[in-house]
């Protein structure tokens, strides 16, 4: 799942026992990303996506296109990016998108209902006083235990080096061993020796 980023959701419910963070490379992640939003025509409602969706991975998207996207939104995909990455690494620890202070739980609610607004709409001191000491406050969906183990990451996985014939194998023995380490999938991995 890509949550908590604007493309994504938490759709597991209370079903994840542990997390597991597989990270591909950016440079690669983006232009792809880009790719899937103008096959889509760039959307800027959930509604839209199904209309396009068909048209997945047909053409390759214009090279105009990209540059014009890249010039527009890349940084702003980057700080996306590094924040997806410290949610996940602080256990939902909720934090601003672009400044990655830590935020109220009113302020990440506005940051979850507005996916498709610019950066200037998300500005950090649109939510309050931005010098406010601001506790630690933890996503719901990691404090109230729907991950039993909670939301930080058992493992990190590269994704790069997970498909690669020299180091997959040990990046796909790390997924394994906390596979096997959980109560519920250990008796489901397959051995080594197989």
């Amino acid at each position: 799942a890509n949550y908590p980023h604007h493309e994504g959701f938490w759709g597991w419910g209370s079903l994840a026992d542990q997390t597991i963070l597989l990270v591909p490379y950016i440079r690669r992640s983006l232009v792809e990303y880009n790719d899937v939003l103008s096959d889509m025509g760039y959307p800027t409602t959930w509604d839209d996506p199904d209309i396009r969706e068909k048209l997945l991975y047909i053409d390759k998207t214009p090279q105009e296109l990209w540059y014009e996207w890249r010039d527009l939104r890349v940084m702003d995909e980057v700080h996306w990016w590094g924040w997806f990455i410290d949610y996940w690494m602080e256990g939902g620890l909720l934090r601003d998108i672009f400044t990655h202070k830590k935020v109220t739980q009113d302020h990440w609610n506005e940051l979850m209902i507005r996916p498709f607004y610019p950066r200037e709409e998300l500005a950090f001191s649109r939510f309050g006083d931005p010098n406010a000491i601001v506790r630690d406050t933890y996503d719901p969906h990691c404090a109230k235990g729907e991950i039993s183990n909670g939301c930080a990451p058992v493992e990190v996985v590269s994704v790069d080096r997970l498909v690669d014939y020299t180091r997959g194998p040990a990046e796909t023995a790390k997924i394994a061993t906390a596979l096997l380490s959980d109560s519920k999938t250990g008796d489901h991995v397959i051995a080594q020796q197989a």
